[in-house]
């Protein structure tokens, strides 16, 4: 059996999807329509940055998306892509799996992120924050740290790596706490706020306000839900999706819950190769490989 993923905000990096779209006008066509829907040109702030406006929430989010779904269609296009059992994606990631699962349109997935990008983008700008991937500590020690400084676990990301989410002096108190407690290493991330952490409930509430007038489809292919590390029930995605925004990422579970169901392979599709290096790091069973340039396709 097999499963494809797709990478969320922090795997922007400026040229993603520049080869995908040169080789395939089609692919090319998925820039323009959302550029038509955004008002401005998305391919140009994926293609040629800077990196700095790329890291926004509103266009990382955009980015991040249609590439991912560019090098779906390229693997489509090249008649590369082997039948698919399970979707899943990581944050922003999991409404790729989503579209791509037949829930929500290209369209509306577009409106639905540059809603849900701006939302947290304003979040960000009401309370300052940040977050730190924290490497080689226990769930325990970190739960414990996270509750001593007052920041939260928004990432369960792999066995060896959990990333803390909170206000930007939580973060730095948390910094020095986890390498006192013996962590390998602390890095910041590349992201704009305190995403999925309290801090961003006024975002969850103007997606639910948003997303309730959008109709959601049954997936076509079982989606697993960041939420719970389970699949995504009909008729409670939405609410699942809003709680995203504040709950942590359960990645660990989702991937543990695709191998207890017999996946073997797993396919990232967009920029970057962050989920098949922490897919390795949860279970090294799992064959895992990454479509992040047209090469990828090719090989």
């Amino acid at each position: 059996m097999r499963a494809i993923v797709f990478p969320g905000q922090g795997s922007q990096l400026v040229g993603m999807g520049q080869d995908f779209a040169e080789h395939h006008e089609q692919v090319a066509g998925y820039y323009q329509q959302a550029s038509d829907v955004l008002g401005y040109d998305l391919a140009a702030v994926c293609f040629q940055g800077p990196q700095e406006t790329l890291n926004l929430s509103h266009h990382a989010q955009l980015g991040i998306f249609v590439t991912s779904v560019a090098a779906y269609r390229a693997m489509e296009l090249a008649d590369k892509l082997p039948p698919v059992d399970y979707f899943a994606g990581h944050s922003l990631g999991e409404w790729t799996a989503l579209h791509l699962a037949g829930v929500v349109d290209f369209e509306q997935t577009v409106r639905i992120l540059q809603a849900r990008g701006s939302f947290m983008q304003a979040a960000c700008e009401d309370a300052k924050g940040a977050m730190l991937a924290v490497m080689n500590l226990s769930r325990e020690t970190l739960d414990n740290i996270a509750s001593e400084v007052g920041c939260y676990v928004a990432n369960y990301n792999s066995l060896t790596q959990t990333v803390l989410s909170g206000g930007e002096q939580a973060i730095i108190n948390a910094e020095e706490k986890v390498l006192q407690a013996g962590a390998k290493r602390a890095v910041k991330l590349p992201v704009a706020g305190a995403f999925h952490s309290p801090l961003m409930q006024r975002a969850a509430d103007q997606m639910e306000s948003f997303l309730a007038d959008i109709e959601l489809q049954t997936p076509h292919t079982p989606v697993y839900s960041n939420v719970t590390g389970l699949l995504h029930e009909p008729g409670q995605i939405a609410a699942k999706m809003v709680s995203q925004i504040t709950s942590s990422v359960q990645w660990v579970a989702c991937v543990q819950s695709l191998a207890a169901v017999g996946v073997e392979e797993v396919i990232e599709c967009g920029p970057g190769k962050v989920l098949a290096g922490l897919i390795k790091r949860i279970d090294k069973q799992l064959a895992v490989r990454n479509i992040g340039q047209i090469s990828d396709v090719q090989d």
